[in-house]
């Protein structure tokens, strides 16, 4: 195929793929905690690293993961003490992230809007051998803190309370989370790009929770659309033209559309069938009791 005898195309392949993995794994974890644009504003922050990065002439990549890390843990610390003030406090935050970002790219004289656009909405031409292999092992970590603990994130993303009075290290597992997500943001950001990373973090696990029932097998669905959705956009864009990060996005919301029209009769047909075996019950109930009843009567 034309498609993978192109280097720079081999290269975005793999990282739609670690995208697809990673991005999902995490963002079912923010959208049960009712967090599903956390991402969003790592993002932002993110982008004060990736300017960093050209500034200090260092990778941009592991720039951003360690300027997202720092702004992640500064968001769930807000969040978690910032009381009537936080949403304040993670606003300027964001909008300051972003303008860091922007003002660094431009200080560092090779803030040409080509770069800017690269890193906000995705490239594929730009994935280096070197973003490669920072991918690869932030995409490791992510799925052996995702897999290695996914009980005890499951239960802190179920309910808090309850973990804490099990004895789980909650603060710490919190911390962890928003960690491990400012990472997946800088795993896919030059592929879908900081603005749009979100998205892939959040519909693709709303896409699956259509049509399944139980977390296992939502995390199971949600990175199998994830993988779909990534690879078939990184085709879509290198036949078409057309931008990478965008065609992702639309991609899962289209999946996510479909698997909701299959859905719907499919959940108005169980509720049926569950309101009819609720009234036999309650006939059978009625039934069984009515002997007792009469015989009560008798002996009156």
């Amino acid at each position: 195929m034309e498609l993978l005898q192109d280097p720079f195309m081999q290269r975005a392949l793999l990282a739609a793929v670690l995208i697809g993995i990673t991005a999902p794994a995490v963002g079912i974890h923010l959208v049960q905690r009712r967090q599903a644009l956390m991402g969003d504003g790592i993002g932002h922050v993110a982008m004060t690293g990736v300017g960093l990065g050209f500034l200090l002439s260092t990778n941009p990549v592991w720039m951003a993961t360690l300027v997202a890390v720092a702004g992640s843990v500064a968001m769930e610390l807000i969040r978690a003490y910032g009381r009537t003030r936080g949403d304040i406090a993670l606003a300027m935050l964001f909008y300051g992230g972003m303008a860091g970002g922007v003002l660094l790219l431009n200080l560092s004289g090779t803030g040409s809007n080509a770069n800017l656009v690269s890193y906000l909405f995705g490239s594929l031409s730009t994935v280096s051998d070197e973003d490669v292999t920072a991918m690869c092992l932030l995409a490791a970590l992510v799925l052996l803190v995702t897999v290695g603990l996914r009980r005890q994130l499951f239960a802190i993303s179920q309910d808090e309370e309850f973990a804490r009075v099990t004895g789980l290290p909650v603060r710490a597992l919190n911390l962890l989370v928003a960690v491990t997500a400012a990472v997946t943001v800088t795993v896919a950001m030059r592929v879908v790009g900081l603005l749009l990373v979100s998205a892939l973090m959040v519909v693709p696990v709303a896409a699956a929770q259509q049509i399944t029932r139980s977390f296992a097998v939502t995390f199971v669905v949600a990175v199998a659309i994830g993988v779909a959705v990534t690879l078939a956009g990184t085709a879509t864009s290198y036949y078409r033209d057309v931008p990478p990060g965008a065609t992702i996005v639309l991609l899962a919301i289209a999946v996510f559309v479909l698997l909701t029209v299959v859905a719907t009769p499919l959940a108005r047909r169980r509720a049926r069938a569950r309101a009819a075996a609720e009234v036999e019950a309650e006939c059978e109930l009625d039934v069984a009791a009515a002997p007792g009843a009469a015989a009560g009567r008798a002996t009156a």
